[in-house]
């Protein structure tokens, strides 16, 4: 279908790049140089792949002092989410060469993590006060069992100073509380906000100001930065919208040039067939799922007060607006339905306490002459 449209390869791949972060949008040239394996496209495909990763697990786009620092980074994220060449992991340090095989890694995070619909949620303009609200069921438990080994070879030769990995787990423990600190306080002032302006807004189902409308009020000018803020979302959103209409011209792409120069490598083209059918499926599975929604949630929410007419009401699901404009959730069902989690996960943790604590006592009664002393309760 997509023969005859001479125009569509570089249409694609231009949507591709422009529904990109603006700080991280590579020429459309580099893709072609990358399909050779030209050794001018590895650094550009490299820093490509550490700044969108960054803004997806970071939040943010600090680039390091050195190349090698970055390539890490990218290595340790991608076998995180289960990325296993070991090709990608031979290559060298100082961004050289292996362009192709970036060209591939890139191609396989576009369909594994949904690259671009994540980076559109993460860059997204945020004019409500929100909260993440997932009341899904965790299908992920036997996500680590599909990871890669490569990544951890290197590792298992050495051995690890005990008191290192103990040093490093009061470090997180201690960053853990400090965030959680941060959080609390971050809740105070929005609580603040919410209830000085309750009243003000002109959606009775939000009732409330939210900081970015809080803002707006004390400095009217900064309205400007806000509406050159969302076109370029616009602009993000209509580039992605073309790409997912030329999507299969680049897999088309990918898998016909890989088998014109290389036939002999079979394995590049399997992996790229692999992905296409994936990228077919999850269209499929959009396409049910859009059909059959069900009453579980997961994302991003506007976080409101409980409205006082809707106290009637009962249940989390009820609570969330049904209007298309405004997905919107009350805090108090939020933190109803939080502890409801946490009281479950604690009769879990218990439960694995006790397993661990027999385990642990079989274990001891087949030791002779050794005293087991049980470590301090904090």
């Amino acid at each position: 279908m997509w023969r005859g449209r001479a125009g569509a390869l570089p249409a694609a791949i231009g949507a591709l790049c422009r529904a990109l972060s603006p700080g991280s949008r590579p020429a459309p040239e580099t893709f072609r140089l990358a399909k050779f394996d030209r050794p001018e496209a590895s650094l550009q495909i490299w820093r490509l792949l550490y700044s969108l990763l960054k803004h997806i697990h970071d939040g943010g786009w600090t680039e390091p002092n050195t190349i090698g620092t970055q390539i890490r980074f990218v290595k340790s994220v991608l076998w995180y989410h289960g990325y296993g060449r070991p090709e990608f992991y031979q290559l060298p340090s100082d961004g050289s060469q292996g362009s192709r095989e970036l060209l591939l890694a890139f191609s396989w995070l576009l369909n594994r993590i949904s690259l671009l619909e994540r980076l559109l949620t993460v860059n997204r303009v945020k004019i409500g006060d929100e909260a993440s609200v997932c009341t899904c069921e965790d299908n992920n438990s036997n996500s680590w069992k599909n990871r890669t080994k490569i990544a951890l070879k290197p590792c298992l030769k050495r051995e690890v100073d005990v008191r290192y990995l103990q040093w490093l787990t009061g470090r997180l423990r201690f960053q853990w509380r400090s965030l959680h600190v941060d959080h609390e306080e971050q809740c105070k002032l929005l609580h603040k906000i919410h209830s000085y302006t309750s009243g003000c807004h002109m959606d009775q189902t939000i009732g409330h100001f939210s900081v970015t409308e809080t803002d707006l009020i004390r400095q009217p000018d900064s309205y400007k930065q806000l509406l050159q803020l969302l076109e370029s979302e616009t602009s993000r959103l209509q580039a992605f919208l073309e790409w997912k209409r030329l999507e299969p011209v680049y897999w088309h792409w990918m898998v016909k040039s890989r088998e014109r120069t290389l036939p002999d490598e079979t394995e590049f083209c399997a992996a790229v067939r692999t992905i296409t059918e994936a990228v077919k499926l999850k269209l499929s599975d959009l396409k049910y799922h859009c059909a059959h929604k069900k009453n579980g949630m997961h994302g991003l929410y506007r976080l409101v007060f409980k409205d006082k007419h809707s106290a009637g009401k009962t249940g989390f699901l009820s609570s969330v607006s049904k209007e298309p404009i405004t997905n919107v959730v009350n805090a108090t069902e939020v933190i109803s339905e939080l502890k409801m989690e946490e009281a479950t996960l604690k009769r879990e943790l218990k439960q694995l306490q006790e397993e661990c604590r027999h385990k642990l006592d079989e274990i001891a009664e087949g030791l002779v002459g050794v005293i087991c002393i049980p470590p301090m309760k904090r």
